[in-house]
């Protein structure tokens, strides 16, 4: 036996050979074994045999790797077709097809079964959606848990603070209080104002009454005002009250996904001006928020710490959207975000 005729036969892929009337004149043990039969009734039979054809006529053999297969991804000669053993099991396979013109021209296909590590992708896969289920539902508690707090901090404690401030205010025009007492009582009243400030402010950040009472324009309308007030730096809003109608699921998602970019930004853009733009566009909303920051880099959106960017990606792709963060071309970070609003509109 020739040397090369001993290495494929000795070889661990499985290697056939086949002419142009896609009959297999060679197949290796490894070939045999693939397919759950014998070389002897390999040979001499057809190619589609043991290989399904993609559109149910491949033509030559190099047909049954190119029209309608897929590339398999590894190497550009790879492609994922689907294999045949000898009771008619189905197995993906992936493989590489070659042409030798030496007399009449033939063609050799080295193949792999690639069924434990298509089994390993499919629960690789099913394991990542459950987490991003998961993750939806945490969102989910998360934010009904802030409201629930939010709204028993405003309707309870910041109705307890307002009633004592006005019984304090009784006390304090009651005739022969004595002048100690009354400016005992102006220190209480003035602690009682700062409370009921801090009470607001915490309740508005775990969860923006202009959400319930005027909708997501206004809500993002002030939280851009509490942007610049804080941190002095200027930001612009363009957007269409009429095209911001959501309904509380998808206004909360956007919400919170404009407030993280304003707090990543804050925090480690150095930026001193930031534009905010969304529109509406047939039934998909799409949101750019552009800064003149240093810019993001790609390992920043790699980084362990770096869970803001991983909401705001958990938050669209609940949605079933598609995010973009990078440097914009006018320098500064760049995000886009474009989510689908179907089921979510609101009618005026």
């Amino acid at each position: 036996m020739p040397a090369s005729r001993q290495i494929v036969h000795h070889a661990s892929d499985a290697i056939i050979s086949a002419d142009q009337s896609n009959v297999i004149v060679m197949a290796n043990p490894a070939a045999a074994a693939l397919f759950d039969t014998s070389v002897e009734q390999m040979v001499g039979s057809p190619l589609g045999r043991y290989i399904e054809a993609a559109d149910g006529d491949a033509g030559e053999p190099a047909g049954y790797f190119r029209a309608g297969s897929g590339r398999a991804g590894r190497r550009a000669t790879d492609y994922a077709v689907t294999g045949l053993r000898s009771d008619g099991r189905r197995f993906p396979i992936e493989g590489s097809i070659s042409r030798t013109n030496e007399g009449a021209p033939f063609y050799t296909v080295i193949m792999r079964d690639v069924s434990e590590r298509r089994r390993v992708q499919e629960k690789l896969t099913r394991s990542h959606d459950q987490l991003r289920q998961l993750s939806a539902a945490l969102q989910t508690i998360r934010e009904e848990e802030r409201t629930h707090i939010a709204r028993e901090l405003h309707d309870d404690l910041g109705q307890l603070l307002a009633s004592l401030r006005m019984d304090l205010a009784l006390l304090q025009q009651a005739a022969g209080t004595p002048p100690d007492s009354l400016h005992l009582m102006r220190g209480m009243d003035a602690n009682l104002l700062t409370a009921i400030a801090s009470l607001r402010r915490i309740a508005s950040n775990l969860r923006p009454r202009a959400l319930d009472e005027g909708g997501l324009y206004f809500a993002l309308q002030g939280l851009r005002d509490d942007f610049v007030e804080r941190y002095g730096i200027p930001c612009t809003l363009l957007a269409d009250e009429a095209e911001l109608r959501l309904d509380d699921a998808a206004s909360t998602a956007i919400f919170r996904i404009v407030q993280e970019a304003l707090t990543n930004i804050a925090r480690h853009a150095d930026a001193t001006s930031v534009h905010m733009n969304l529109f509406r566009l047939n039934h998909e909303l799409l949101i750019t928020i552009r800064d003149n920051g240093r810019g993001i880099h790609p390992g920043d959106m790699e980084k362990a710490e770096s869970l803001g960017l991983v909401g705001m990606r958990e938050r669209v792709w609940a949605m079933h959207g598609d995010i973009g963060i990078g440097p914009d071309d006018e320098g500064g970070t760049r995000i886009d975000v474009v989510l689908p609003l179907e089921g979510h509109l609101v009618q005026a």
